[in-house]
């Protein structure tokens, strides 16, 4: 229990915490990471079903995919990592959430400050013309739905060959620059510009630390600490500590 003291006593004494999240998180949920065995990719090659390009040559298709997606991630809920984070938020221990996944999970598990990275199922809009819809606008009784003008809908998520949107990369970058602490879960930390977030908060000054199962990519010297563990037992352990000394403090 000693590195969940320590994480923890790390977080109360932040000025600015800030979490960087991947698919490991969701796996307690139910998501498989879309990389493993049972993920999406081991069914569709990422490269004919999540490129940009695929999707502009045959929209239909892609859909295929998509939906299958969009209904997954659609019918699982939060687990105790994501009800963690948004308690510390609540508490005005965590400032940010910058989440890789598009499974909406964070917002559903009471975090308001979170940054999507890769964007999410809840908007789409028209490839031809960007005209804007929310997702429950959009049926998808055919495929691809199509907008007035006739271009294909797809939906607010990145896909493979697009860049990051504008306003999600620069706010995750103030938000990698500003923090005195970036907690790293569940993600691999091989897939940039995400992986290159706690380095950036690092060579500002900031601590890393990490809970995953296994060891990510970052650097070993940029990261202080790596609780091996998956992400709801380690958060389990962690706030039980963290309200006992948030607590403490009060009185």
């Amino acid at each position: 229990m000693d590195k969940y003291y320590r994480f923890a006593e790390l977080l109360l004494r932040s000025r600015y915490a800030v979490a960087l999240t991947g698919a490991g998180i969701s796996v307690e949920s139910g998501i498989p990471d879309f990389r493993s065995e049972h993920g999406l990719w081991a069914r569709y090659d990422p490269f004919e079903y999540g490129h940009i390009d695929s999707f502009r040559a045959d929209p239909g298709k892609v859909w295929n995919m998509l939906v299958e997606m969009k209904d997954l991630v659609e019918s699982v809920g939060p687990n105790e990592a994501h009800y963690a984070l948004g308690e510390l938020e609540r508490l005005g221990v965590l400032k940010a959430v910058i989440t890789q996944n598009v499974d909406g999970l964070h917002q559903k598990g009471g975090a308001f400050n979170v940054i999507e990275f890769h964007g999410s199922f809840r908007s789409m809009h028209c490839d031809h013309c960007g005209k804007p819809y929310a997702a429950r606008e959009v049926s998808l009784e055919r495929l691809p739905p199509l907008c007035a003008c006739g271009g294909p809908i797809r939906p607010d998520v990145v896909l493979f060959g697009e860049g990051i949107p504008d306003g999600a990369y620069s706010r995750a970058l103030d938000a990698a620059g500003r923090c005195d602490l970036m907690v790293v879960v569940g993600t691999s930390a091989s897939v940039a510009p995400a992986s290159e977030l706690p380095l950036i908060a690092g060579r500002r000054g900031a601590r890393i630390v990490e809970i995953n199962p296994e060891a990510s990519e970052l650097p070993r010297e940029a990261t202080e600490m790596h609780i091996v563990a998956r992400a709801g037992v380690a958060f389990r352990n962690i706030m039980k500590i963290v309200k006992s000394m948030h607590t403490e403090g009060k009185n």
